[in-house]
């Protein structure tokens, strides 16, 4: 009798033990499912509503994305990068260039805008740098399906769009601001050989009118960036 109570004692004490294992596997399944709701619910109501700076985490968000963060840290860093390149490569720009409002500025904003026009030069190669390294963490990311979509707008709304609209802009803001810097170096070359009158240049020949107007035309043909570029800055 005693050994059928032992025996007895023994299969009652490997039940609590799997019913133990089944709960903490249990209490497990609905931390992930929590991590995940919070996580997703995060990405569509302040990811998606959000502009190309997205907001760092909370310590009370850290803990409730757990193993997600890392998942956020892919757009954050992107998002960092591009706002960088935003405002130490291409602000600096369009503010010189919205400076100049008649010819007398071309020379007032000559200096300035040579040396933003020098970080604008790499703004193109650290975005593309900020948005290989994006997708290549992306491409390693085995996500739950029922995170997969949310993740995939969040990406496209702040990774590819951004860089996509960015990279065809560059080339032309750098056409615009090379434009600029050619007419400005063409009237400190002329010295006292011009005028400044009511907002208008007044020049002594008619060569040095037709170079003016050929260089003014430049600008005209990529004036159309300043407003691109501004728009990406809002």
């Amino acid at each position: 009798m005693a050994s059928g109570l032992s025996q007895m004692m023994k299969k009652i004490g490997g039940l609590i033990a799997l019913l133990m294992v089944m709960c903490q596997l249990t209490a497990c399944g609905d931390k992930d499912a929590d991590q995940r709701k919070a996580f997703g619910d995060f990405l569509q109501n302040t990811v998606m509503r959000s502009g190309t700076q997205l907001p760092a985490l909370s310590e009370n968000q850290k803990k409730s994305f757990g193993n997600y963060v890392g998942d956020y840290a892919i757009l954050y860093g992107f998002s960092q990068q591009l706002t960088r390149a935003l405002n130490d490569g291409i602000r600096p720009v369009t503010d010189q260039l919205s400076a100049i409002h008649t010819p007398q500025d071309y020379l007032a904003q000559r200096d300035a805008l040579r040396q933003a026009g020098g970080a604008l030069n790499v703004v193109s190669q650290q975005v593309q740098n900020a948005r290989n390294l994006a997708d290549s963490s992306k491409s390693s990311l085995k996500l739950p399906e029922d995170l997969q979509k949310v993740y995939e707008d969040a990406y496209k709304k702040t990774v590819t769009a951004p860089a996509d609209n960015l990279q065809p802009i560059l080339p032309e803001l750098q056409a615009l601001t090379q434009a600029v810097l050619d007419t400005a170096d063409f009237l400190q070359a002329q010295d006292s050989r011009l005028s400044f009158n009511n907002n208008a240049v007044q020049f002594p020949t008619q060569d040095q009118v037709n170079q003016y107007n050929t260089l003014v035309g430049n600008i005209s043909s990529h004036a159309n960036s300043l407003s691109q570029a501004k728009g990406l800055l809002q």
